[in-house]
């Protein structure tokens, strides 16, 4: 089992995803997106994995921070719900907004994560009441960071934040829509990340 990677953040993938090189081997690893937005190029980084063994893959996740693997570990035992949408939710919301709205009961919340309907979200806060109410999340570790790492031409931004969120699961209007809104707001965006975590604001309605 493979826990825990350090090493250096050798290359980043659309939407969310990395390879990390320790010890002379690339490991190649999905993330949700507050994790992602908080590595660097060329930069060191200390990664929680879940490896994820399939019939035909072995794939890895990886977690900036370990309460936030112990999230997706709950989420990936709950019937119907796989590695690939316990991602998507803690893309769409951190794993510290996602233990709010179960306590909170708040159905709404999780059904605008894509791929979420009515009848999962309500299957969803009764399964996942009693499994993330000894989890202590930290806002402070999951918050998706606004320090600007890359910079790019503001087209190619947009396509790329287009790309990033069709790949997570919003139709391609959806998509569109949140980034014209998100650019409504007067703030200025220098980068993918900056751009994707507003225009997910958008759609989660946060």
């Amino acid at each position: 089992m493979i826990g825990l990677i350090t090493g250096q953040v050798a290359y980043l993938m659309a939407p969310t995803a990395c390879i990390l090189t320790a010890s002379g081997v690339g490991y190649d690893i999905e993330l949700p997106l507050p994790s992602f937005c908080q590595l660097q190029l060329d930069q060191q980084a200390r990664i929680w994995t879940h490896l994820h063994v399939r019939e035909d893959a072995q794939l890895l996740y990886g977690f900036i921070d370990r309460k936030e693997r112990e999230v997706f570990r709950q989420l990936i035992k709950i019937n119907g719900v796989g590695a690939k949408m316990a991602l998507a939710m803690l893309s769409a919301m951190s794993a510290a907004e996602l233990k709010m709205h179960v306590e909170q009961e708040s159905e709404s919340a999780l059904t605008r994560i894509p791929g979420i309907g009515k009848k999962t979200a309500q299957r969803l806060l009764i399964e996942l009441k009693d499994k993330l109410k000894n989890i202590e999340v930290d806002n402070d570790l999951l918050e998706l960071p606004t320090q600007v790492t890359t910079t790019s031409h503001e087209g190619s931004i947009i396509a790329e934040v287009e790309g990033a969120l069709i790949s997570l699961g919003y139709k391609e209007k959806e998509a569109q829509q949140a980034i014209k809104a998100a650019k409504r707001s007067g703030d200025t965006f220098a980068d993918t990340q900056s751009l994707l975590k507003a225009t997910l604001q958008q759609l989660s309605g946060f």
